[in-house]
């Protein structure tokens, strides 16, 4: 484990005190514990920002699976891309929705690319991307 460095941080009282109430609506147990989540938070965004970043990603679409041909369209582009996917998850929402959640891991700008491919595809109705690296940068 890395030593631990202190220092100070000078803000507006008016901050602080929304920031102590944030943090204690979140669970945190310290300020020094929540600034290091904004750092890390922080940190991970600007790796990402980096072309060719190795990431690791969820992708969740909700799409109509009486659309025609839609089930064919993504299954066939995730063969299209096995290099990237590292496993899916298919759940039945109700009797005409499903939710499929795609585990991702390659260089970033690939994972985007094929993230929006899917997210675009005609007959899904909603897809989030979300990106993270292992930390190892920071």
């Amino acid at each position: 484990m890395d030593k631990i460095r202190r220092f100070g941080v000078s803000i507006e009282e008016s901050l602080a005190g929304r920031f102590d109430e944030h943090i204690r609506g979140e669970g945190y147990g310290s300020r020094s514990e929540a600034l290091r989540d904004l750092i890390r938070e922080h940190l991970v965004l600007d790796q990402l920002s980096l072309d060719g970043t190795p990431a690791v990603a969820s992708l969740s679409l909700v799409y109509d699976h009486h659309q025609r041909e839609l089930h064919q369209t993504l299954n066939h582009l995730q063969h299209d891309h096995h290099e990237l996917i590292i496993s899916t998850l298919h759940v039945h929402i109700d009797h005409d929705h499903c939710l499929e959640v795609i585990i991702l891991r390659g260089p970033n700008t690939q994972i985007k690319a094929v993230a929006d491919r899917l997210m675009s595809t005609r007959g899904v109705k909603h897809g989030k991307l979300t990106l993270t690296t292992s930390g190892e940068y920071f």
